[in-house]
């Protein structure tokens, strides 16, 4: 930055009323000066001749106007640079469509109609098509079930028949036992006056075998009979008289033959 120094008018009017002598000796001293120092440059090989030209340098200045000392006075104010035009978005330029011919816009138009179509027809009969499955689907359930619950009461019904078969048969088998070896007289034992006596009370099971004669062998008490109640059992058994059981014409025993007295004081 360079600055230049502007003299002022006062200082002017007062170099004005220095004497003429001054200014006259102050310009003989510029000149000797001068002319000492172009010969000096001349005794250190200075040449006329141009150096060759260099591009110079841009260097910005700015004019400073320094005021006088005595009278300052205030800056002139700088003006602000002024703003660059924001640049203005053009408009894009629309293409401009070609006139497109009816004929053409309504062949279109009844194609995409035409393609409408078809996909509601599909899509109708794909609905269509998943409503028949369905059907079937449900169908085909319906007639499993109905067909196991068939199966089923034929099963249960099977069972009561077979049950009821074999009821019949035990029934029928029972009876002919029975018939076969029905007692025909059975005596009650005496109750011990010992027990009687002390209150006692109790059932005694004697089990034997009915011999083709329909008499009793091999009577023997069974556990849980109270010993008072053993003798007048196993004499009561000994008078018990039972029809013969009958197996293809003959005559057979029965083994494991079980009757139970209960002794109870009224």
């Amino acid at each position: 930055m360079t600055a230049m120094i502007m003299p002022s008018p006062s200082m002017t009017l007062r170099g004005a009323a220095r004497s003429g002598f001054w200014r006259n000796s102050l310009a003989a001293s510029l000149a000797v000066g001068l002319h000492a120092i172009v010969l000096a440059l001349l005794v250190h090989g200075w040449s006329l001749e141009k150096p060759p030209v260099e591009q110079p340098a841009v260097l910005r200045t700015q004019l400073v106007m320094l005021p006088p000392a005595p009278q300052p006075q205030a800056p002139e104010p700088v003006a602000a640079p002024t703003p660059e035009p924001e640049p203005v978005a053009e408009a894009p330029i629309q293409p401009v469509k070609p006139a497109i011919d009816p004929q053409i816009q309504a062949q279109k138009l009844e194609q995409a109609v035409l393609a409408r179509k078809r996909v509601e027809d599909k899509k109708r009969e794909r609905q269509a098509e998943q409503q028949r499955q369905r059907q079937e689907t449900e169908k085909r359930t319906h007639d499993l079930e109905q067909q196991r619950q068939a199966q089923e009461q034929a099963q249960r019904a099977e069972q009561s028949r077979l049950a009821a078969e074999r009821a019949r048969q035990q029934a029928a088998q029972i009876a002919a036992d029975s018939r076969q070896y029905l007692p025909l007289s059975k005596d009650a034992p005496d109750y011990p006056q010992r027990a009687l006596d002390k209150n006692i009370e109790g059932d005694c099971t004697v089990e034997y075998t009915v011999n083709p004669q329909g008499k009793i062998e091999n009577p023997k008490v069974l556990d849980g009979c109270h010993p008072l109640f053993m003798r007048p059992s196993l004499a009561a058994a000994n008078t018990f008289r039972y029809q013969p059981r009958i197996v293809d014409g003959h005559a057979v025993a029965v083994p494991a033959v079980r009757n139970t007295f209960h002794y109870r004081i009224k």
